[in-house]
C-alpha cells in the first residue's frame, strides 16, 4: 500500500535556553519541547497529510506559544487542505488567530508575538508546498536539494549567504498585518523525498552538505545526522526538521 514516512526531530540547540520551534505531522504534533532521538511516523497515503514546522519569532515574547498555536491548528485542519485555497485559507486563520491569543487575557506578556510556518500537504497525486517566513522546503534530488519554499526576507548583500530578518510572519507585530503565503502544487511520486526544517539547520549548514547527507542516509539516520551536523557548527538556534518520504512499497 502506498504510504508516507515522516521522520521527525526538535532541539534547543546549544545557545539557547529553550526551544521556541513547533511541529506538526498529521493530528501528531510537538510544540516547544525536544526528541531525544527522531521520531517516525507513517501515514497511508490518500486523506491530506499536513506536516509542517514552525520557528517562533526571536525577539518578541513567546514564540513558542506562537509556533504552538499554530501547528495545532494545522494538525486540526490538514484532512480539509484539499487545495491551494485550502492551505491559504488556513494560514490567514492561523495568522488571525496568532493576533487574537497576543491580545487576550495575558496582555502585553503575548503582544507581538509571532511564528514562520513552512511545510507540505502531501495528497493522492500531488503535493502543496506553503511556507510564511524563512522557515524552509526542499526537494530532495539525486543532484542535491532544491528549495520549493520562498523566502520571506530582503536580498542578501554580496558574499551574505543568512540574514535573521523576515518581511512577514504570522502574527509578529502589535497591530493585525495579513499574510501573502506562498502556496505551490507539485506532482507526486513514489520516491519523492523533501525536508521541511527551521533555519537552525539551514542557516549553519551549507546547502551542499544537506544534501551530501541526505543522499547517504534516510529517515531516522538522516535526520540525526543532520541534526549533527548542526550541532557540530556550534548549534546557535534551535533545530526542527522533518523529512517526508513518499513509499509504494
Amino acid at each position: 500500500m502506498p504510504h508516507v514516512v515522516v521522520t521527525a526531530l526538535s532541539h534547543p540547540g546549544l545557545l539557547r535556553d529553550r526551544n521556541e520551534d513547533s511541529l506538526v505531522a498529521g493530528p501528531w504534533t510537538l510544540c516547544a519541547t525536544v526528541t531525544e532521538n527522531p521520531q517516525t511516523l507513517v501515514f497511508p497515503l490518500g486523506t491530506p497529510l499536513a506536516v509542517a514546522v514552525a520557528d517562533g519569532l526571536g525577539g518578541h515574547p513567546r514564540g513558542d506559544v506562537a509556533s504552538a498555536l499554530v501547528v495545532r491548528r494545522i494538525a486540526s485542519l490538514g484532512p480539509v487542505l484539499t487545495d491551494e485555497g485550502a492551505v491559504r485559507d488556513a494560514l490567514d486563520a492561523c495568522n488571525r488567530a496568532v493576533y487574537q491569543a497576543a491580545g487576550g487575557d495575558e496582555g502585553e506578556e503575548l503582544a507581538g508575538m509571532g511564528t514562520t510556518i513552512a511545510g507540505v500537504v502531501v495528497g493522492p497525486d500531488e503535493l502543496l508546498v506553503f511556507n510564511v517566513g524563512d522557515s524552509r522546503v526542499l526537494a530532495v534530488e539525486d543532484d542535491g536539494l532544491r528549495q520549493v519554499s520562498v523566502d520571506d526576507s530582503p536580498p542578501l548583500a554580496p558574499g551574505q549567504r543568512t540574514t535573521s530578518i523576515v518581511t512577514q510572519c504570522l502574527g509578529g507585530s502589535p497591530d493585525f498585518r495579513p499574510v501573502r503565503a506562498h502556496v505551490t502544487a507539485f506532482p507526486l511520486a513514489p520516491g519523492d523525498r523533501y525536508l521541511v526544517c527551521t533555519d537552525g539547520l539551514t542557516d549553519p549548514v551549507p546547502e551542499e552538505a544537506l544534501g551530501e547527507i541526505l543522499r547517504e542516509h534516510d529517515d531516522a539516520r538522516a535526520a540525526f545526522e543532520l541534526w549533527k551536523a548542526a550541532i557540530a557548527e556550534g548549534g546557535p538556534d534551535n533545530i526542527t526538521l522533518t523529512l517526508v518520504r513518499v513509499s509504494d512499497e
